[in-house]
């Protein structure tokens, strides 16, 4: 089976809803005019692949028209209008959201109309009227805001009517949507929170908004508020290029948001039509809902609107699976979540990690006044990383530097590289540094124990590994109390949700472990950071350089005949996919298949997927489906299967990524005696080999 006709690279298959803001040219009270500009761009929707079109406020007939909408030839203009839209939205993919002045009796509304297909499948008011400023919408329209469990009927088409509706495809499970209408999102309480409490994951807003200086970070502010508050996708699409500018100005903004983080904007000021789309993960904001008892509390502290919001059911009209394959995702996919990506804040969320490592250290020095913090110093990522939190904690504390006590262990698999580099690092940190070779120590334990090494034989299996492992550990502890300190632990978030650690006594056990909240590529990340910003000594740094260049080893193992070291990646596969199946899994509750589709738009090609500033680009790589399939394989066998028992024992450390925590006792609570199988099965159903 190709790759256009598995169900796996399928959007929908994944609860992907495509969603667009549309910006049609429109003129004022050229109501013919407008709605051929609508269906326009209705179409190019449909060859986009849309699902769900949001259109800006009162289209059809052009928002700043003021008193014309009570004119009754408008009025009359704006039904047919809406009646040729649904009749020419029929075979269309998207359902098309519009904005039109609707007549209910003798009151007129500024309304948004759902259509599918050919059919009306409701109407919702404005809650809100603006009457301030340049606003005089209360001249011409009704609120809404008490419109509920009515109908109403436009041009023959009869539907729901109401602020308390929301619609749902009932064949594409996620794909649930309300609206709410320009200056409802600025009121107090927006009425589409309450939507989304209904149980709508996509809200849309059809906004005219003039714009002035200013006024488009304001949109964006409360769109990011609206769709992190509601947990959802939040859809915004302002009035553009054609409005009336007697008075006011117009740039077309689309904005779509979802939990939070921007997803796709729109180019503002943009004379012609415009689509802005991105696909919209609906699964992730109904696990995101699941995890989080506070949304379910609010809505049952309003009521619970899922009980008496009105659900219009549709079926929505898909494309096949192979076509819908072949557009790709329209998504911006990070390759390392974890990383920080936005150029605004970059400074400052590499800034806020480190100094949450640093500042919890500090307050265990603070509460336990140690005279020593003993270290063991490979040369590796961790511990390295580990040493310079130590050392701005005790700067921060105005303690000499000479308190960290740093050890270097050297065994079987030590490399000269990672040991001059250990020896570098503790002398340019100018920190107390000895060096103790567990080499004899090991023999005798591996003679005592009846080891086949200790007969001559090159036998390097688990026990041979985690007799040095164990030793480090132990001289670390006894140095400790020697030395009246404790023992900051080096082992990082990445290796907990592996497994990738001895149990006990062995780089499991620390008295504090202050990476185990950060993952290997954000560790990777902050020290480059650190370098940029020359935030220790030229000497430091090189050496730092270096490190970020060494092979990721427990150097446990001989290196082999060619010289090539013990390769961790090799073993258990590359760090950068596991931290992305971390973060999927743990932090958002996705099936493993999910995960590999979003994996595999990350990182089917060197060019593929969001790269982080910073990282460098030889770094760029490309992994093909089978190679994801392999190693999320491996991931879910040793996160769920075998390895929770060193979590449910894991010493105290603080959490420094939203992506989460393995912390028995913070974000992930699981029994030590499960099994993988679930998830695996899971694999071997739905994820195609090549």
């Amino acid at each position: 089976m190709g790759q256009s006709a598995h169900p796996f690279f399928d959007l929908h298959t994944h609860g992907f809803v495509r969603v667009a803001t549309c910006t049609p040219c429109v003129r004022p009270a050229d109501v013919s005019g407008n709605a051929k500009s609508i269906v326009e761009i209705a179409r190019d929707a449909h060859e986009a692949g849309v699902d769900f079109a949001v259109y800006p406020e009162l289209c059809v007939t052009g928002y700043a028209i003021d008193d014309l909408h009570l004119q009754s030839a408008v009025i009359d203009a704006a039904e047919a209008a809406v009646a040729r839209i649904i009749d020419e939205s029929e075979g269309l993919t998207p359902v098309l959201v519009i904005g039109a002045p609707v007549r209910r009796g003798s009151r007129l509304y500024n309304c948004a109309l759902a259509i599918s297909n050919g059919r009306l499948l409701g109407v919702v008011p404005k809650s809100y009227l603006p009457n301030y400023r340049e606003f005089y919408e209360k001249r011409q329209f009704t609120r809404g805001h008490n419109c509920q469990g009515l109908d109403v009927t436009i041009a023959g088409h009869e539907a729901p009517f109401g602020t308390d509706v929301i619609f749902a495809a009932d064949n594409l499970p996620g794909f649930v949507f309300g609206i709410e209408i320009c200056e409802d999102f600025w009121a107090p309480q927006p009425p589409g929170m309450m939507a989304a409490m209904a149980g709508a994951t996509i809200l849309a807003n059809l906004s005219a908004s003039p714009v002035t200086i200013g006024r488009a970070s304001d949109r964006h502010l409360h769109c990011a508020s609206s769709s992190s508050r509601g947990m959802c996708a939040y859809a915004y699409s302002a009035s553009g290029h054609g409005e009336s500018t007697t008075d006011l100005a117009w740039d077309g903004q689309g904005v779509i948001y979802e939990l939070g983080e921007l997803m796709q904007e729109s180019v503002r000021f943009d004379r012609g039509a415009e689509l802005c789309v991105v696909d919209i993960d609906t699964r992730r904001i109904v696990n995101n809902r699941t995890q989080n008892g506070t949304f379910h509390d609010a809505s049952e502290a309003a009521g619970r609107p899922e009980d008496w919001y009105r659900r219009v059911g549709f079926t929505h009209n898909m494309r096949a699976a192979e076509t819908v394959g072949g557009w790709g995702l329209k998504r911006p996919v990070r390759r390392f979540p974890f990383v920080p990506d936005d150029p605004d804040t970059l400074h400052e969320d590499c800034y806020e990690a480190v100094n949450i490592q640093v500042d919890a250290l500090m307050r265990r020095i603070e509460a336990t006044r140690p005279k020593s913090l003993v270290l063991g110093i490979s040369g590796g990522l961790d511990s390295t990383h580990a040493l310079l939190v130590a050392c701005v904690a005790c700067d921060r504390l105005g303690l000499p530097r000479e308190t960290i006590r740093g050890y270097t262990m050297p065994g079987f698999g030590t490399s000269d590289r990672t040991k001059d580099n250990a020896l570098k690092l503790m002398h340019a940190a100018g920190i107390t540094a000895e060096t103790i070779d567990i080499v004899p120590a090991a023999q005798l334990m591996l003679k005592d124990i009846g080891h086949p090494y200790a007969d001559g034989k090159e036998v390097y299996d688990t026990t041979f590994e985690n007799v040095q492992a164990g030793l480090r550990t132990d001289y670390l502890f006894r140095l400790a109390g020697h030395h009246g300190g404790f023992v900051i632990g080096t082992g990082d978030l990445s290796e907990l949700a592996l497994g990738w650690c001895t149990y006990g006594v062995g780089d499991q056990m620390s008295h504090y472990g202050v990476n185990s909240g950060v993952p290997k590529t954000l560790i990777q990340y902050l020290m480059r950071w650190m370098i940029e910003t020359d935030q220790f000594s030229h000497d430091l740094n090189e050496v730092l350089e270096d490190v970020l260049g060494t092979e990721i080893s427990p150097e446990l193992v001989p290196a082999g005949a060619d010289g090539a070291i013990q390769s961790t990646e090799d073993h258990i596969g590359p760090y950068a996919l596991h931290d992305f199946f971390l973060h999927h899994i743990a932090r958002h509750g996705q099936s493993p298949s999910h995960v590999a589709f979003l994996a595999w738009h990350a990182w089917k090609d060197a060019e593929s997927g969001k790269w982080p500033l910073g990282f460098p680009d030889e770094a760029k790589q490309a992994y093909d489906l089978a190679t994801i399939r392999k190693w999320l394989a491996v991931f879910c066998r040793r996160f769920f299967g075998f390895s929770q028992f060193k979590r449910s024992a894991m010493p105290n450390g603080p959490k420094v990524s939203l992506g989460g925590a393995l912390s028995p006792r913070g974000d992930w609570r699981a029994p030590s005696d499960a099994v993988a199988d679930l998830w695996l099965a899971e694999i071997e159903a739905n994820i195609p080999e090549s």
